[in-house]
């Protein structure tokens, strides 16, 4: 078993009392200071053949991963008839 968090020992340690944060203040100017929004355009994908490269192993995961759930359910059914 994992051992509990620091934060959740220090909750019950400390009286369930945990340190506040301070209130973040929001000011208000009459100039927008803050960058354009990048659009869906500008955004650069990594190309297909550098995903696959960074990702082969997922493919032959998932074909064993069906074959054992295939063979899992044909022995379920079986039994369904062998035990029913």
């Amino acid at each position: 078993m994992s051992k509990k968090s620091r934060r959740a020992r220090a909750k019950y340690r400390s009286g369930g009392t945990l340190p506040k944060k301070s209130p973040i203040k929001h000011t208000q100017s009459s100039k927008s200071t803050l960058a354009p929004i990048a659009t869906a355009s500008s955004v650069e994908y990594p190309s297909s053949s550098a995903q696959a490269t960074q990702h082969h192993y997922v493919l032959p995961e998932l074909r064993r991963i069906g074959i054992i759930a295939g063979a899992l359910f044909l022995i379920i059914i079986v039994l369904t008839f062998v035990l029913g």
